[in-house]
């Protein structure tokens, strides 16, 4: 009889937990959920860095960008050294039809950041300035410093665009920890497509360069953060949109 009785009780969680399953299955499913998560994460990230006073990502970069990537909340292991862990997104600009590309999935570890990131976690953006960074981020896995040259990038939005680092870097890393956004040196880092995220979003399994570059559509009700993300990528990168529109840059 106890017997029976326990097996009788195990078996409720088991129960509870399915249901569950399901009523969340009804509306979007966990690990898509949690992708399109990072999606959200991403946008809201970007567009408070672009609205902080004084503090934003110069114009003259993002008129010249073809790509970002945008890791939200990366956590360090130790104090200045050691090791680091995000997630992120990343985007290809086509000059072409002035739009952004379908999010692809990356995750960023390794690295030494030096002392101007002294919280547990950063918000870290990647601006992309020419075709070699992009062909970079198009790999499976590379290191920045030693795969591919990135450089600090300058802060304020009417700063102008150093011709030097342009030519020199492909790639202008920045972060933001408790409140300060700053460009930062990243080298060491190692970026990687994260092909399990792109299943998860997407249903089946890409690469980067076919989510970017081959027009990927996510599964389910993930095109609300698709979206999200794309208009504020649109919002800040398109400053010819907006000249020919009439319309003011934002503030």
């Amino acid at each position: 009889m106890q017997t029976r009785r326990t097996s009788t009780l195990s078996i409720v969680p088991a129960v509870l937990l399915c249901l569950a399953s399901v009523a969340t299955g009804q509306t979007e499913p966990r690990s898509q959920s949690d992708e399109a998560r990072r999606v959200r994460e991403a946008a809201t990230v970007f567009a408070q860095v672009m609205n902080a006073p004084d503090k934003a990502i110069p114009q003259a970069i993002l008129d010249k960008a073809d790509a970002v990537a945008v890791f939200p909340s990366v956590i360090k292991a130790a104090f200045i050294v050691g090791g680091e862990r995000g997630k992120g997104v990343i985007s290809v600009r086509n000059r072409t039809t002035n739009s952004w590309s379908a999010p692809a999935f990356l995750t960023l570890t390794g690295g030494s950041w030096g002392a101007q990131i002294g919280g547990r976690s950063a918000d870290i953006v990647l601006v992309v300035m020419n075709a070699a960074g992009v062909e970079k981020l198009m790999q499976s896995q590379f290191k920045i410093g030693g795969d591919a040259e990135a450089a600090a990038g300058p802060v304020g939005r009417r700063a102008g665009a150093d011709t030097d680092i342009q030519l020199q870097a492909g790639i202008l890393s920045y972060s933001r920890s408790r409140g300060l956004f700053a460009g930062v040196s990243l080298n060491g880092a190692s970026v990687h497509e994260d092909i399990d995220a792109n299943e998860s979003f997407y249903g089946q399994r890409l690469h980067t360069r076919e989510v970017t570059l081959r027009g990927a559509k996510p599964a389910g009700a993930a095109p609300q953060a698709v979206a999200a993300w794309r208009d504020t990528l649109s919002k800040y990168f398109m400053s010819d949109r907006a000249a020919t529109s009439g319309r003011k840059e934002p503030r």
